[in-house]
């Protein structure tokens, strides 16, 4: 009896840390997995394609065994899901839920690292007749991992689309359509509760292309907007750059209308489509391609979107392959970013410092020499701020902090945002105040992105990991080294634990 209340008790530390360490790491781009494919590979093969290109967040639709095996032991953080078929049965019913749990979450804890749970897909939009018991399934689960000593590791939600948010812009006067108020009120009280994340499918795709020109194109794909077409929030004044952090907002928004704060949002889906018929003109590859590399760039850059800055965009791409199974137009068949053999269908990586290795433009941004110094940290500030440039090299005891002066700093910034967005549209402008050039202009420590010296552009591999984008000058390099050593103390503490329960 000692020895197993003793193997409980390391088996909730055991899960305890590995939720620090999840959350020390900082943003994540993880993936949709669908099966809806003709030619799926097995388990352990998909499985492989994942450590392969350093995937480190997937969601299921349902959850597969054989999918689950696979991942123990992997550290691969999985949301598993309940189909909308599911959910009646587990709504009406707390023993079906407690079912659920024992044979889909607790049989393969802690070896696989399950951390959430999807309930449904959009089911206020797609299943309405089910809407009634969604909620009441939640709670059901809810107790059902309660009951499992699981509710402290392991999250519950419902992924929903934008559709339930009337007039998504300006997203400050964003609300849930009143005919849910019921029900989104219920969600948000368990979420609070639960201390559980809202769950958001967001599609740009679907808002340019049902925009009917409302928007450019730019600002659905990431690109930089001129100044004659800077999107506005009127009443805040928030400048938004992508119509994916828009839309992130106007849920915040929405959920703020309802009286509900500190809940956060994670993107369950997003992505675009490489292909399609002849009416979807902007299914293409480079469109494809665009979108999700400059998505990425953003995630990864650690803040959140205008309205919360502080909260990472942390978010799911759809999908991984190709659904060729899947019913509808051409387009909805073609948003894979992998094929079933584990290459790309285009150039993509799930590392922002990858995407930039080397200097494939054969020249650097900097600052000119003659440049206004307000204009210059005007653009130093743009550069750092909503251009994601990665700015942690200028900060005070950082290797390009001298000579500290606003020209210095601003090429860094310049071409830090240069190399990582020239591909997509991005210009060595700044207001007139930047030029190329095909001298390197790193010196000493100091190293620039696209130069030959590293491998990592001039970039810093750790804290482009862990998502330090923008940063405070105050304490950067003690904030990274103690969420450095925090993370080997805890995998060292992981081992251990292992070791005393499989002694």
């Amino acid at each position: 009896m000692e020895g197993m209340k003793l193997e409980r008790w390391l088996t909730s530390v055991l899960f305890l840390i590995v939720a620090t360490v999840s959350n020390a790491l900082g943003a994540f781009v993880g993936v949709n997995i669908g099966t809806d494919v003709t030619d799926l590979p097995s388990a352990s093969n998909l499985v492989a394609i994942l450590k392969a290109h350093q995937i480190t967040h997937v969601r299921l639709y349902d959850a597969n065994e054989h999918m689950l095996q696979a991942l123990s032991k992997t550290g691969i953080e999985v949301i598993v899901g309940v189909t909308d078929e599911e959910i009646l049965g587990i709504g009406e019913s707390a023993s079906v839920a407690a079912a659920w749990i024992s044979k889909n979450v607790a049989a393969y804890m802690p070896f696989t690292n399950i951390t959430a749970i999807s309930v449904g897909s959009e089911v206020l939009t797609l299943v309405p007749k089910v809407a009634p018991v969604l909620v009441p399934a939640m709670n059901h689960l809810h107790k059902a991992l309660v009951a499992s000593n699981l509710n402290f590791r392991v999250k519950i939600s419902t992924p929903q689309s934008m559709d339930i948010i009337s007039r998504p812009f300006p997203p400050s006067t964003a609300t849930f359509n009143s005919s849910w108020n019921s029900t989104i009120y219920q969600l948000l009280q368990f979420l609070l509760n639960t201390n559980s994340s809202y769950m958001l499918n967001a599609y740009p795709y679907y808002g340019y292309t049902r925009g009917d020109g409302i928007f450019p194109i730019e600002y659905a794909l990431f690109r930089p907007l001129s100044p004659v077409k800077q999107i506005v929030d009127p009443n805040t004044l928030f400048h938004y750059n992508s119509m994916f952090e828009a839309m992130v907002d106007a849920t915040y928004y929405a959920i703020e209308a309802f009286n509900f704060n500190n809940i956060p949002i994670v993107v369950t889906e997003t992505g675009w489509p490489s292909f399609g018929a002849v009416n979807e003109p902007d299914a293409t590859e480079k469109n494809a391609e665009t979108y999700n590399n400059n998505l990425i760039l953003r995630v990864l850059n650690g803040s959140g979107p205008p309205s919360q800055p502080k909260i990472a965009l942390n978010t799911y791409l759809y999908e991984l392959f190709n659904e060729d199974k899947r019913k509808g137009p051409i387009s909805e068949k073609n948003w894979g970013i992998f094929y079933a053999n584990g290459s790309s269908v285009y150039p993509f990586s799930f590392s922002a410092s990858n995407q930039s290795n080397g200097n494939s433009l054969g020249s650097f941004c900097v600052a000119k020499d003659d440049s206004d110094t307000d204009k210059l940290q005007a653009g130093l500030s743009w550069a750092c701020g909503q251009g994601q440039a990665n700015c942690v090299a200028i900060q005070p005891g950082r290797p390009c902090y001298f000579p500290n002066n606003v020209k210095s700093h601003a090429s860094y910034a310049y071409n830090d945002y240069y190399q990582k967005m020239h591909n997509a549209g991005g210009t060595c402008d700044f207001d007139g105040t930047a030029t190329t050039t095909t001298e390197d202009p790193s010196y000493g420590s100091c190293i620039y992105a696209g130069s030959a010296n590293s491998s990592f552009g001039g970039r810093s591999s750790s804290s482009a990991a862990i998502g330090l984008g923008p940063v405070s000058p105050v304490g950067v390099g003690a904030g990274l080294n103690l969420q450095v050593s925090s993370f080997q103390y805890l995998i060292s503490s992981i081992g251990v634990l292992f070791a005393l329960m499989m002694s």
